[in-house]
């Protein structure tokens, strides 16, 4: 379960990791009246849960309320990757002085959590991974003992950073590491997590997926699949809920259509194997019918 942008900021401020003065709004009228107690120039940020948004024309900057609301306007309604945006989250605009990449995911092959950490923020982990590999730090997280304050010291360390910051670093590390714990999580990330110009941390972006097999056991989360969210779902992959099919969008131009969720993936892994790019991934359930095919 993919959360939006703004609550897993709710969940990381409950966690006491900062996050960015900011508000969730649906009209441009809310966006100008936001902007205008934060007192200051905003990002007002698409909420949709898509990879690139900012790429994409998903993230405005606005230096006054009247641009808020001008920008805000501009948003609302639009789609970003076949997703439209209902919502935006009108946040202040941090002075930065440094973007840092933190994030806590599993790892399957060794069946734990793996703790990543670079000096180059700000962009996906795939491309730092590419231009920088040197720059990333990683660290797999011992079930039985679990990340501890000298984990969090020493990343920290190896980013550059001594004394106070260091510690205040570390503890936010720290916090991330109980939340992913607490929420069963398959991913949390603050990219970038930001040092701004007074020398604080705080975590501009984030990204929180929450196991789908854990939710038996968190509530809180639960609730949400009482009912579609429909602003979270593409147009084809509300046709294909509607048609009991599973649908996932990927980047590439081949599209991948199978009779079960294995036979899929050994499709995708074909696909990929001579050099292709899957569009998709179909899964039409064991035991199609003609009818189903069909749709």
């Amino acid at each position: 379960m993919k959360l939006f942008e703004y609550e897993a900021k709710e969940i990381f401020s409950k966690y006491g990791i900062p996050t960015p003065l900011g508000e969730l709004i649906t009209s441009p009228k809310q966006a100008r009246e936001t902007a205008k107690r934060i007192n200051g120039p905003v990002v007002i940020k698409a909420q949709v849960l898509v990879a690139g948004r900012g790429k994409a024309g998903g993230i405005l900057f606005a230096s006054s309320p009247e641009e808020a609301e001008l920008s805000s306007s501009k948003l609302l309604g639009s789609e970003i990757k076949g997703i439209r945006v209902q919502s935006v989250l009108v946040e202040e605009k941090l002075s930065i002085n440094k973007e840092l990449y933190f994030s806590i995911t599993v790892d399957r092959s060794n069946r734990s959590y793996v703790v990543i950490a670079s000096s180059e923020g700000g962009m996906e982990i795939e491309e730092i991974a590419a231009v920088t590999p040197e720059k990333i730090i990683k660290v797999f997280v011992n079930p039985l003992y679990g990340f501890r304050s000298y984990h969090a010291r020493q990343i920290a360390k190896k980013l550059g950073y001594m004394g106070r910051q260091m510690r205040e670093l570390a503890a936010i590390f720290l916090k991330l590491y109980r939340v992913a714990m607490d929420c069963d999580a398959e991913l949390c990330e603050m990219n970038p997590i930001v040092e701004t110009a007074e020398g604080k941390f705080v975590a501009a972006d984030a990204r929180l997926i929450i196991d789908d097999n854990a939710l038996y056991r968190q509530p809180e989360f639960q609730k949400r699949l009482t009912k579609i969210d429909r602003d979270k779902l593409t147009s084809q992959e509300l046709e294909a809920q509607k048609s009991g099919l599973a649908y996932v969008k990927l980047d590439g131009n081949i599209g991948a259509i199978g009779n079960g969720a294995g036979l899929v993936m050994a499709t995708l892994d074909a696909i990929k194997l001579y050099g292709g790019n899957p569009a998709n991934f179909l899964d039409m359930g064991g035991g199609a019918s003609s009818d189903k095919i069909a749709t």
